[in-house]
């Protein structure tokens, strides 16, 4: 059995998790008090099963846990949480319907006789939400109404309340501003300086340098590295991460850039979106840039049919041909599709199947009179999980059981089957590591060579300016400028971001300096 070192305040060994195929083998590793360690690596290579183990959510098939010197066989994760450790995770755990104030003291609230004392909760909440940086939020706001962004921070000040010795943070700045990310970093310090030890997953190598002593580096299930963070370098460590060395530049192949498939003249919806124009060839990615709230995925959504727009016009082809669309239906039915960024809320049916999700948007193609061919839908998945690399034991896998970079392949291979001529995507990599990542932007380059027309909107602006051959620049809701690949700089594009801020009014300016991606 393992024994902790002193100052260690949670040990794991050999820790292994079959499924339909083993996800994890005989993995070391110790956790000291106070300190910040990384866990990171390839979408598929086991770290949310890891941490999920370590929080009570997952029963290993092999190996021991001793934590704070005691055995640690976690049944539940309420039976971990009771230990304090606990678990933040991407999937999140609040009730939408129910305010933030009850969502973070639903286990607890206070009050005598079964009634709630509205005023002790609203205090409570006040002070708990203070630790994140969300003053300005009324306790009593319900969750739904929030962004997405301020409900990981409502997340993470649940788990922040009463005694946590380990905090699990998986992807915590997925969905946050720059604000917030600088707000979660100093709770972070202050929880170092309280004891608290943190596993901080993630795949954003810079942050990981700024808040971690210690990296893990998983890779297919195995562990390749437990070193101090001061020793390897970004590169290094992608190296590491996927078993080969990645660059900074991608060859999108030989592509011919033709006439215009997408036209968009005029598109307004409320002040949201303000009188959008541009066009999109064959063979071209046109990325879309700006801050969060700029209104880059409600552009995305007018142009799918997911929200009405107030006026303008979408056109496809050449000679330009105006569209109705007024719903995904009528989207869809002139070969646009959208990859949404929300691929668990959105695009994905968790608890199916591979084929069953990909089969979603084919079913003329494998049913007949109500009843799907399963031959049909199994070898449609087949053909997408050869073509995309989707790592999993075949179609009748559950989607829910794969990675994120994996769940995003599947997204997309559904929309590949319907041979769409424009595709839309919103935040592709999302979440996703470098590897997946280099792989999804090789799957881009064989779209633009069959002649797509690709609209992608990313918060990393590298990664526009590693993809695109042209950048269109949305701020408050306007379309600033386009650049060339040719003409761009980062410091021409950040300044194209503000600008329609700098154009309302100066308060708004001075708060959009918060949301930089």
């Amino acid at each position: 059995m393992s024994v902790c070192a002193p100052d260690a305040v949670l040990s794991v060994s050999g820790i292994g998790k079959t499924y339909a195929q083993p996800v994890l083998a005989g993995i070391d590793l110790t956790l000291m008090r106070g300190e910040v360690l990384a866990l990171t690596g390839e979408n598929g290579a086991g770290k949310s099963t890891l941490s999920k183990i370590i929080g009570g959510l997952v029963t290993p098939t092999t190996g021991q846990m001793q934590f704070q010197g005691q055995d640690y066989r976690p049944g539940s994760r309420a039976q971990a949480e009771a230990l304090g450790i606990r678990m933040v995770m991407q999937e999140l755990n609040l009730l939408p319907t129910l305010s933030v104030a009850e969502n973070l003291f639903l286990d607890n609230l206070p009050g005598k006789g079964g009634w709630i004392s509205r005023k002790q909760l609203r205090k409570a909440a006040i002070e708990a939400m203070a630790h994140v940086g969300l003053d300005a939020i009324d306790p009593d706001t319900l969750v739904g109404e929030l962004g997405i962004g301020h409900q990981q921070m409502v997340e993470i000040a649940r788990n922040l309340i009463g005694h946590c010795h380990v905090l699990i943070l998986d992807e915590p700045t997925a969905m946050l501003t720059a604000r917030e990310v600088e707000m979660l970093f100093e709770q972070i310090t202050r929880l170092q300086a309280r004891g608290v030890s943190i596993i901080y997953i993630s795949h954003r190598l810079e942050e990981l340098a700024r808040v971690a002593q210690r990296i893990a580096v998983l890779r297919d299930g195995n562990l390749v590295c437990v070193e101090p963070m001061a020793n390897y370098s970004s590169e290094q460590l992608v190296t590491l991460m996927v078993g080969r060395e990645l660059g900074e530049h991608i060859d999108m192949g030989t592509r011919k850039i033709g006439a215009p498939v997408l036209t968009v003249k005029g598109l307004t919806r409320a002040d949201k979106v303000r009188d959008v124009s541009f066009e999109v060839r064959a063979g071209e990615i046109f990325g879309i840039s700006g801050l969060i709230g700029a209104g880059r995925t409600e552009l995305l959504r007018l142009i799918f049919g997911a929200d009405i727009a107030d006026s303008g016009t979408i056109a496809l082809g050449a000679p330009a041909q105006v569209i109705n669309v007024r719903s995904p239906v009528d989207a869809v039915g002139h070969g646009i599709a959208l990859i949404t960024e929300d691929r668990k809320g959105e695009g994905l049916l968790l608890t199916q199947s591979i084929g069953a999700n990909i089969a979603l948007g084919n079913m003329p193609g494998i049913s007949s009179a109500g009843f799907v061919d399963n031959d049909g839908e199994n070898a449609l998945a087949q053909r997408q999980i050869d073509a995309m690399r989707i790592r999993s034991s075949g179609p009748a896998q559950l989607v829910s059981e794969l990675s994120g970079g994996n769940q995003q392949k599947v997204v997309i291979g559904r929309w590949l089957e319907r041979d769409c001529s424009v595709l839309l995507f919103d935040e592709p990599t999302r979440g996703i590591d470098v590897g997946a990542k280099f792989d999804i932007y090789n799957l881009l380059g064989e779209l633009t060579r069959q002649g797509k027309a690709l609209v992608v909107v990313s918060s990393d602006l590298r990664e526009l300016m590693l993809i695109c051959d042209r950048i269109g620049v949305l701020s408050a809701g306007s379309l600033i400028d386009t650049f060339d690949r040719d003409s761009w700089t980062q410091d021409e594009l950040l300044a194209a971001a503000f600008a329609g801020y700098q154009k309302r009014d100066a308060p708004l300016f001075e708060a959009a300096l918060g949301d930089l991606p």
